[in-house]
């Protein structure tokens, strides 16, 4: 049987990257209050 993990870069990038966060209003609020790393 498969391992259910399989590491893709590609795809975690565009679910979870800095582009992906940047279409919602997360990093706005992250800017607002001020934060120093905005995302990974």
């Amino acid at each position: 049987m498969k391992r259910t993990y399989q590491p893709n870069k590609r795809k975690r990038a565009k679910k979870f990257g800095f582009f992906a966060r940047k279409e919602t209003d997360i990093l706005n609020k992250r800017r607002r209050k001020g934060r120093k790393v905005l995302s990974k």
